[in-house]
């Protein structure tokens, strides 16, 4: 992975220590924490100063393709192809819980701006609405006809955003 400086376009460092092809990264809230997530099935959260790894967050058991942030930093939230969305506590790497309901790879996943939701999106074709403090699904979003492979919600939390591969975007109502 490689750190960019936007105003010049040059390199300001290179980060290494996947194994295999990084699929996703985020930039923590403050701006201090880099989360990458790879093939090899782990994420690793980097010090952006140092390009140093702080810690590798290990427990899935298929690729990591999307890793998100919550709003406060606490959280982070890392989709893989083991079809689990698991929920890492960033400060000690720990896992907070594991989200269980896809059926497919999940391709990504995001959190709702005040942070109570998060959104994954699956190769199921489905995305899912899941409570995070609970870990509980609050409801299952149905109505792509191929994998969903991005979430995002709109800046006030009302709308969720879903890109397909059946080369649609949904928009849906989030209440």
């Amino acid at each position: 992975m490689i750190l960019w400086d936007v105003e010049t376009g040059k390199q300001v460092r290179t980060l290494e220590g996947h194994k295999e092809a990084v699929f996703s990264v985020a930039f923590s809230p403050d701006g201090r924490l880099l989360a990458s997530g790879s093939r090899d099935k782990k994420v690793i959260l980097w010090d952006v100063e140092t390009g140093k790894p702080v810690r590798t967050l290990e427990g899935h058991t298929g690729a990591v393709g999307s890793v998100a942030f919550s709003p406060d930093g606490r959280l982070l939230a890392s989709g893989s192809g083991d079809k689990k969305v698991i929920l890492w506590d960033v400060e000690t790497g720990k896992q907070v819980r594991t989200l269980e309901g896809h059926t497919e790879w999940v391709l990504s996943v995001a959190f709702s701006p005040d942070g109570r939701l998060l959104a994954s999106g699956s190769g199921d074709k489905k995305v899912i609405l899941w409570d995070v403090e609970t870990g509980k699904q609050v409801r299952t979003l149905e109505g792509h006809t191929w994998w969903v492979n991005s979430v995002a919600f709109s800046p006030d939390g009302r709308l969720l955003a879903s890109g397909s591969e059946d080369g649609t975007v949904i928009l849906w109502g989030v209440r």
